[in-house]
């Protein structure tokens, strides 16, 4: 026991030190009341939470939500086939392949970012190609609209879903799928009725991985959407930064980790029945 304990404590300290601790803080600030200088006033308040029943502030967090949502179904519908490929390509071309998708990696977010925008923007490579090849007459305008967002987003978060779903698909008992062919099933029935439902984990795990940093990605929605599109990501940083209203940022933050561990506690919860079938 003593010797689990002293394995565990480095660990331990590290949580409660910089997680635990800073969001306890959080959460105390966010009942507190903002002082005439941008202070806080450590006075018991729901002011914080009411404020945001204003429409205003409701349409951003539902606008926040959907644009996480439609980041996280396009990665899987873009990200799905490019596993299920590497998967089932040559292996020596498995590490080619591989290494694309960690790349990114290897450059600071902030970098791919504003090359993005020098693909999008209106003087862009984009733009400027199109016009030479005579298929439009004006430049697009790609640039600070909610697609401009969706596209940074799903540029950043393809990654995070490419690789459990390529871990779950190259796990799968190809057995498994021999039969389903021998016993006459289609390729599409095959894919819907075995490959899909034996890498949910996969789906489940990539899905989290993308829905909830997309979240917080608020350098991408105040580089790529500008002043016409605010999130729930770039509202928190305002608030902390711009208008030094710290109690009503922790608020804002406050809702946002609720509804971040409602998704993993969702995603907990049918991972463990899909579990569960599994060994019945």
């Amino acid at each position: 026991m003593k010797k689990y304990f002293s394995t565990i404590l480095p660990a331990l300290l590290w949580m409660v030190g910089f997680f635990i601790i800073p969001l306890l803080f959080i959460l105390v600030v966010s009942f507190s009341t903002r002082g005439e200088v941008g202070n806080i006033v450590y006075k018991f308040t729901f002011s914080n939470y009411i404020k945001l029943l204003n429409p205003l502030y409701i349409n951003i967090f539902f606008k926040s939500i959907l644009i996480a949502i439609y980041t996280t179904v396009l990665c899987l519908l873009l990200g799905y086939p490019f596993a299920f490929i590497i998967a089932n390509v040559n292996k020596k071309f498995k590490p080619i392949l591989l290494l694309l998708i960690i790349l990114p990696f290897w450059t600071n977010s902030l970098v791919r970012t504003y090359a993005m925008i020098v693909l999008l923007r209106t003087e862009g490579i984009i733009n400027t190609v199109l016009l030479h090849l005579n298929l439009i007459n004006t430049p697009l305008h790609l640039m600070y609209n909610n697609t401009a967002v969706m596209i940074g987003m799903l540029y950043m978060m393809f990654p995070f879903m490419v690789l459990p779903l390529y871990t779950s698909i190259e796990k799968l008992d190809k057995a498994v799928l021999d039969a389903a062919s021998d016993l006459g099933a289609s390729p599409f029935y095959k894919f819907l009725k075995v490959t899909l439902p034996l890498t949910k984990g996969g789906i489940l795990s990539g899905s989290i991985l993308v829905f909830i940093p997309t979240l917080g990605l608020f350098f991408v929605t105040d580089l790529m959407g500008g002043s016409k599109v605010t999130l729930m990501s770039n509202l928190i940083k305002n608030q902390f930064l711009t208008a030094r209203n710290w109690p009503f940022g922790s608020a804002i933050s406050v809702i946002l980790i609720i509804v971040m561990l409602s998704v993993i506690i969702y995603n907990s919860r049918v991972a463990g029945t899909k579990g569960t079938k599994e060994v019945l």
